[in-house]
């Protein structure tokens, strides 16, 4: 079968106008990737070959999309909506070049299965015309059922049309199809669209191809490769699912979560075996962990990596481009961006850092702050190795603080310090005897007038 060459017919045209959304559906994410990008990861895995986007409703922006996780995808436009089959047909040209298969899928479909895309490729290369994906349900009203005869396909009828029998058949249309590439224009260009809305479906091949006689099959695949995804609240249950089973995936390669339910992953999420995840992590995209971390309780990652036998939080936020290196530390109330923390350096608690290089071994004080920012441009701050910055310390870049230097506790460092030199950057303390009296007793005075 890999040597078959195949055409994918996405279709994402529909509106979505329950998503109550200026943002076309196919564009809204699940685990942090656009819905039709998960489609184009389950095709790209089932070896599904070149793919056709059919667009419509804010073809601009899906288009400009799609070109980030799909490079080289051809995009057709579906001027009115016709239905499912006149849809397929906008991509004609793609078509006509003569594939082996061509796999219809849908971009609101975002948990359908590689697999389900395999079996369905699998039934074309033994033999058969046309294969429909579909599914068992015990509540199968509102579906489309797959009317068989024996092992054959012969009809999918609309809930609205089924007959009493037909209506207790619990084996439903997925939506998704495989057509032979041969016959694929000749069945699509049969379709009508004598019915009530005047459409061209793209389910009443199925029937065409049956009554010419060719073989027309249904391969089962789970309910979730089937769900369509129409408004905010499917989109929670379809983030709920995938969230699910990737945790299990996770947790089955060597990751503990003491509470599953409560962490969130992204969809390229990296985690290394023998990590601890305590309660009330998110994990956005671009996070990938070693082995052997730490990410204690109500952390917030996204856009950073963590080396082996780190520990991070609670209650701490790694933003894009912070490196922690291993061995290192990221304590409570701690905020990373853009900063490599090398080996064995401690940022233990209630600091921010920026822009920035902590050298290895170095120790930062509690209410540490990398001051970066101008209001026009940032500026980096070069910590060394060993350095020890102490408690309630302003670093104002650029700076370096060179290799065991000291920092005192509450200075504001507005140049560079040598390496082991100790700075001080604050006012000299002064202490005037009974003085605090004295102004206790005229504030007291004061407040008493006004009363």
């Amino acid at each position: 079968m890999s040597e078959r060459s195949c055409l994918s017919v996405i279709l994402a045209a529909g509106e979505g106008t329950r998503m109550k959304s200026a943002t076309p559906k196919v564009l809204h994410r699940i685990a942090g990737l656009e819905m039709l990008a998960h489609v184009v990861r389950a095709l790209d895995t089932a070896g599904a070959g070149d793919k056709a986007l059919v667009v419509g409703h804010g073809a601009e922006a899906v288009q400009s999309a799609s070109a980030a996780f799909a490079p080289g995808i051809e995009c057709f436009i579906q001027g009115e909506r016709l239905g499912t089959g006149h849809a397929v047909l906008a991509a004609r040209a793609a078509i006509a070049r003569g594939y082996d298969d061509v796999l219809v899928t849908f971009g609101d479909t975002p948990l359908i299965a590689p697999e389900a895309l395999g079996a369905m490729r699998a039934g074309l290369a033994s033999g058969a015309d046309v294969v429909v994906m579909g599914f068992r349900t015990e509540s199968p009203s509102g579906y489309g059922r797959l009317i068989l005869d024996g092992e054959r396909l012969v009809a999918i009828r609309e809930d609205k049309d089924c007959s009493e029998e037909e209506r207790r058949i619990t084996f439903c249309n997925g939506g998704a199809m495989a057509i032979s590439g041969a016959r694929a224009l000749e069945l699509l260009d049969t379709v009508g669209n004598d019915n009530a809305k005047g459409e061209y479906y793209l389910t009443d091949i199925v029937g065409i191809a049956s009554q010419k006689g060719l073989d027309v099959r249904a391969i089962e695949a789970d309910f979730e490769s089937a769900l369509g995804i129409n408004n905010r609240a499917e989109l929670a249950g379809a983030e709920a699912i995938w969230q699910e089973r990737r945790r299990k995936a996770i947790m089955l390669d060597g990751v503990t979560m003491i509470a599953p339910e409560t962490v969130f992953l992204s969809h390229d999420t990296v985690i290394g075996r023998d990590t601890l995840l305590e309660p009330n992590v998110f994990f956005g995209p671009g996070v990938v962990l070693g082995e052997n971390v730490t990410i204690l309780t109500s952390c917030h990652l996204e856009g950073a990596r963590v080396g082996d036998g780190v520990s991070v939080g609670p209650f701490a936020r790694l933003r894009p481009g912070a490196d922690i290196m291993d061995g290192a530390k990221i304590g409570n109330f701690v905020e990373v961006k853009k900063t490599t923390v090398e080996p064995g350096a401690k940022i233990p608690h209630l600091s921010y850092v920026g822009d920035a290089r902590v050298g290895a071994k170095a120790n930062l004080g509690a209410g540490t702050i990398t001051c970066n920012y101008d209001g026009f441009s940032k500026h980096f701050t070069d910590i060394g190795p060993g350095a020890f910055i102490g408690t309630n310390s302003s670093l104002v870049a650029p700076l370096k603080i060179g290799a065991g230097a000291y920092v005192a506790s509450g200075s504001v460092i507005t140049d560079s310090v040598p390496e082991d030199a100790l700075a001080f950057g604050r006012a000299r303390q002064s202490t005037r005897q009974g003085l605090g009296k004295r102004l206790r007793d005229r504030l007291a005075a004061i407040k008493a007038a006004k009363s």
